[in-house]
């Protein structure tokens, strides 16, 4: 979406904007009276310090909805335009460039790009040179809400799309399992990928049930060369 050619326009075009030099932590603790906010789940790595910086800045500013819509629409944008993650690395980026790109992606969100901690969040990570880990925080974000929703997330990961009769009953013989915890909700997933062969493989939270057709064909080599 975010196209090189897309990037000269906007250096040519955006207004001057001067990025707001905020540090994640004072980001974090940013939004008002103190509360001991802490998240449902604990995720790690940069992007997850940034995801953790946005949810506890959220909540204080009452500022949820808004943040986890931005980050999803975002999330669903980086799933369609592959090229747009690449962009957001490149080291040549001017700060009139990160001021455009911000702006196209608070545009691309819709109402919840207006929102003043969604903003401050971006224009945070542009100042700290990291656009980059934008997809990641998206990711970790995500983990945070579901679990603070009490949801589950289901990936169900096939050699082609499954119909939604198949995915309800997955959804029902899980849901009743003992890996779903009471009063938790299932969001299942659906994803392709031909390299399986065929079968399944489910995850479940931190959980991997590997069912596909190369992970058996894999084993049976693995005890051919073993044994011969």
């Amino acid at each position: 979406m975010l196209s090189r050619q897309a990037i000269r326009s906007i250096r040519a075009a955006a207004p001057q904007r001067t990025l707001a030099r905020t540090p994640v932590r004072a980001f974090a603790a940013a939004a008002a009276p103190p509360q001991d906010v802490r998240p449902p789940v604990a995720v790690y790595g940069l992007d997850g310090t940034y995801a953790t910086a946005l949810y506890t800045a959220a909540v204080k500013s009452s500022a949820l909805d808004p943040a986890a819509k931005a980050l999803s629409s975002l999330s669903d944008l980086f799933a369609k335009d592959t090229k747009l993650a690449t962009i957001l690395t490149t080291p040549t980026l001017s700060d009139t460039d990160k001021s455009g790109i911000i702006a196209e992606l608070e545009k691309t969100v819709g109402a919840a790009g207006n929102n003043e901690t969604v903003k401050n969040f971006l224009a945070t990570l542009a100042e700290n040179n990291r656009l980059g880990i934008l997809p990641g925080v998206c990711e970790k974000f995500g983990e945070i809400i579901r679990a603070s929703r009490g949801e589950v997330e289901l990936i169900v990961t096939s050699a082609q799309p499954l119909d939604s009769r198949t995915l309800s009953r997955l959804e029902t013989a899980v849901s009743k399992s003992a890996y779903v915890g009471a009063g938790k909700k299932l969001k299942v997933t659906n994803q392709v990928n031909p390299d399986i062969l065929g079968g399944l493989v489910v995850e479940i939270g931190d959980r991997t049930i590997d069912l596909s057709v190369s992970s058996k064909i894999a084993k049976m080599n693995k005890l051919l060369t073993d044994t011969l």
